[in-house]
């Protein structure tokens, strides 16, 4: 426990260091091409977004399902999984390779299939911007290669650590590029292409630095890396029977993802479009990616040993554990994002008018904050157990779900049952609805797999940290009108709309906390641990 401590203190300060400059990032794009009613946003959001659906599909549907348990496996191997390991990172340089030639090659039909909707001049701008992020899906899975290797040793924190270059790369190129041209370049018209050539550089080779450095850490694995084009004998065949699964669940979640986009660019130029589920799926990551990866990931890798010895008790030890720990954390932050919407959504507008139709969005999201925590441990377990097929089922329901809902927003809006500008808040709201029903699902088959998860304690838990999150929201509330409210000087500017949400939350965790301590909720001692651990006593 005093290692996965170490590990989660370092991966949350780390994810906290890359999550802050990720939003100093986002404050500085949103500053040259704009957010809401902003076309040349919603384009340039299509296009960088087609490389991360592809690490998704690489992240969580291969190597977060797949690659750790066979890694931590390969580990009690006579060579310490060299072999396994070399072979495993040739055919992923080269799949890696054919992925990103075969996805430049289709850039044009990838953008229309998501963007087909917009104006020809909207969509010929988000294909020039596609031929310039399409590369990074082949560094985007490098890092996630050599990344996911690092944590399966317990070598946590580059991983985390690497985006902060990503960020401040990004953030100088921003700045150069409203330098030399001028903001806010929101129309399409004034995307030249050496404005484009500009912008497609910056954000690609951000990430191609990001990989890199995360390559300067692979000493400390003492693998032995080299090319190995001799790809039977080491169990390659098995990874490929698991990950078939996993696969086709990250297409199946690429397809809705992709509906989702082409309806909501219905709207752009209108109102909240691409560019606002964006920003706000960012904001919405920031607590989720602080909190459930920093404490998540160490709790994976010991999961997955425990369950490769067969010592099912002690699984159900982690997942009960790492739920209790998780939910504390993050109804808090729920709890803080909710009554600081407001000055938060501001951060990612141009105009403080447009930060109301972003908060509406955001909270939108916010519902499956919980949930997704929950689904993280729940799904995870079942692939420590390489089971990738039963996943499989639960995100088929979910995916089902968002384009049924995305659809049903869609006729709304034909309608006129439901106007264009609320059509992206309503998306969000159907996401949440079926990622909630999904972890149910999930909870369910899980339990049934191991014959009991501890739920009923959890889940008294998760109401215990509920009683006390209402109230400090309500607190964050009043504090938020005491500063103004939506006519105050919070929403005068995006580092304004920064520095109240600050204020706001930071009023809310310490109600939050407060209550928690009267109720002497037992997780408290995880907070202590980690206040031990980044302020460490004299």
């Amino acid at each position: 426990m005093n290692s996965l401590g170490r590990a989660s203190a370092l991966l949350a300060a780390g994810t906290m260091v890359s999550r802050i400059t990720g939003l100093l990032r986002t404050i500085v794009l949103v500053g040259v091409i704009g957010a809401n009613r902003a076309p040349a946003a919603d384009a340039f959001n299509i296009a960088n977004q087609l490389p991360n659906d592809v690490y998704a599909i690489i992240s969580a549907g291969v190597l977060t399902a797949v690659i750790v348990p066979q890694i931590v496996q390969a580990a009690t191997h006579a060579d310490r999984g060299n072999a396994f390991i070399s072979k495993l990172f040739t055919l992923g340089t080269v799949v890696l390779l054919i992925t990103t030639g075969l996805a430049m090659l289709a850039a044009p039909w990838l953008v229309w299939i998501t963007f087909g909707g917009a104006p020809a001049a909207q969509q010929a701008l988000a294909i020039a911007l596609s031929y310039w992020c399409l590369p990074q899906i082949f560094f985007y899975g490098l890092y996630s290669l050599v990344g996911e290797t690092l944590n399966a040793r317990r070598i946590f924190g580059p991983f985390t650590w690497a985006p902060v270059a990503n960020n401040v790369v990004s953030i100088a190129g921003f700045l150069a590029i409203g330098a030399m041209f001028g903001t806010p370049l929101e129309q399409v018209h004034q995307w030249t292409p050496d404005r484009i050539a500009w912008l497609g550089v910056t954000v690609t080779g951000a990430i191609a630095i990001q990989a890199g450095i995360l390559l300067a850490f692979w000493p400390r694995t003492r693998l032995r890396l080299r090319p190995d084009f001799r790809w039977r004998g080491v169990g390659l065949g098995n990874v490929g029977r698991m990950a078939g699964w996993t696969l086709l669940m990250a297409f199946m979640g690429l397809a809705a993802g992709i509906y989702q986009n082409y309806v909501a660019s219905l709207a752009s130029g209108s109102g909240p479009s691409v560019a606002v589920m964006s920003y706000a799926w960012l904001v919405f990551m920031l607590p989720y990616s602080i909190i459930v990866l920093s404490i998540g990931t160490p709790y994976f890798t010991q999961l997955a040993e425990h369950a490769h010895l067969g010592d099912h008790e002690r699984v159900r030890d982690d997942i009960v554990r790492s739920i209790r720990i998780l939910a504390f954390f993050l109804m808090g932050a729920l709890a803080a994002v909710v009554a600081a919407v407001v000055p938060t959504s501001r951060v990612f507008t141009t105009a403080r008018t447009d930060a109301p139709d972003t908060a509406l969005v955001l909270l939108a999201y916010l519902p499956a904050l919980i949930p997704l925590a929950v689904l993280f441990i729940v799904q995870r377990s079942f692939y420590a157990y390489g089971d990738t097929r039963t996943p499989f089922l639960f995100t088929l329901v979910q995916c089902a779900l968002i384009v049924a809902t995305t659809f049903t927003a869609q006729m709304l809006v034909s309608a006129g049952a439901l106007p264009l500008g609320a059509l992206a808040a309503t998306i969000a709201l159907g996401q949440s609805l079926a990622s909630t029903v999904q972890t149910v699902l999930a909870v369910w088959l899980l339990h049934r797999r191991l014959g009991g998860i501890g739920t009923a304690g959890w889940l008294l838990s998760i109401g215990r940290f509920a009683i006390a999150a209402v109230p400090a929201a309500a607190a964050g509330w009043g504090v938020f009108l005491l500063l103004g409210g939506s006519a105050g000087w919070t929403l005068a500017s995006q580092l304004s709309g920064a520095l109240g949400a600050a204020i706001v939350a930071a009023a809310v965790l310490l109600v939050y906390v407060g209550i928690l301590a009267l109720l002497r909720a037992p997780e408290l001692d995880a907070l202590k641990s980690l206040v031990r651990r980044v302020v460490p006593s004299r």
